[in-house]
């Protein structure tokens, strides 16, 4: 499958090298407003390739993503050390009022997957810029939350994360839902496994994967000034979804007609991932503490895009 990226920094570079390693699209075309920066890219992705599979890898206009059954939209502002996602809000959505007309011009039948931050309120935008269905407007959402949390969890029980199944949802940032009643481990919920294990989850342990999975992006950003290692595994991880027709299990956000009494508002849950994008939509059972959490994140995203679609 053809994919394109617009947006040829840290992530959108990133994840189109990971979809070369990873086999999620047959053709990659990388656009920027940084012209150079786009081909510089796409040469070092290129580069790569006599290790890996067979992929064509170059650098483009607007134009040139004629036929793309993907275009990742990676474009905008970067986060700043302490910003939150949701400050970032205003200036990306003017970058993405630019941006999508001219993507659907050249690809009016693709799939747009978003991966600029505040990625649901992104998602939210554009989904009402677009004007497509909300199932082929995919925010990358808390699939890197999940797979933080699969993966803390799974150092504290002593397993491999692919033996651990839990989902983060809500909103992509810092009211997202760890959702602790279902996660589990061998088909064990995770505090039954502990035990049979003889190391119990402690309340100090919930907490520390808790902050863990909360505030990795924070300490990340601190540390280097960005991310782009996780997100861009989980787009690659998405769009192979996509062009595989999978029919994957994957956390991502979607502009949803309800959740939690919130209507219209874009955030994420489990949903099913195969070429037609979103094919349907979980809803977990959740406890009462976690029903409260995700109708809160609900609210902030909605009042979130209900500001920005005022200035649009």
């Amino acid at each position: 499958m053809k994919v394109g990226i617009v947006g040829a920094g840290f992530v959108g570079a990133t994840a189109g090298f990971a979809m070369v390693l990873g086999g999620a699209a047959s053709e990659l075309v990388l656009v920027d407003a940084n012209a150079a920066l786009a081909e510089a890219q796409a040469a070092d992705i290129a580069h790569a390739v006599p290790f890996t599979r067979a992929v064509a890898v170059r650098a483009g206009g607007y134009g040139d993503l004629a036929g793309a059954g993907v275009v990742v939209l990676a474009a905008g502002v970067g986060q700043k050390p302490g910003e939150t996602r949701l400050q970032l809000l205003e200036r990306n959505a003017a970058v993405f009022a630019d941006v999508i007309g001219k993507v659907l011009e050249a690809a009016p039948d693709t799939i747009l997957v978003v991966a600029t931050n505040p990625v649901d309120v992104m998602t939210q935008v554009a989904a009402r810029l677009s004007g497509l269905p909300p199932e082929r407007v995919i925010g990358s959402g808390t699939i890197l939350d999940t797979a933080r949390f699969r993966s803390l969890l799974a150092a504290r029980l002593g397993v491999t994360p692919k033996s651990v199944h839990a989902h983060v949802v809500g909103e992509h940032g810092d009211s997202e839902v760890l959702l602790w009643s279902g996660a589990s481990a061998a088909g064990l919920p995770v505090e039954r496994f502990a035990e049979q294990t003889g190391q119990p989850l402690t309340a100090e342990d919930r907490a520390a994967i808790d902050a863990g999975v909360r505030r990795a992006a924070y300490r990340i950003i601190e540390g280097k000034g960005h991310t782009a290692f996780g997100i861009g595994g989980g787009l690659s991880r998405l769009v192979g979804a996509i062009a595989r027709d999978e029919r994957a299990v994957l956390t991502c956000s979607i502009l949803t007609a309800e959740v939690a009494g919130v209507r219209e508002v874009a955030l994420s849950l489990p949903r099913v991932i195969g070429a037609g994008g979103v094919l349907s939509t979980l809803h977990p059972d959740l406890s009462e503490e976690e029903a409260a959490g995700l109708a809160r994140s609900a609210g902030i995203l909605k009042k979130a895009a209900d500001s920005v679609e005022a200035v649009l």
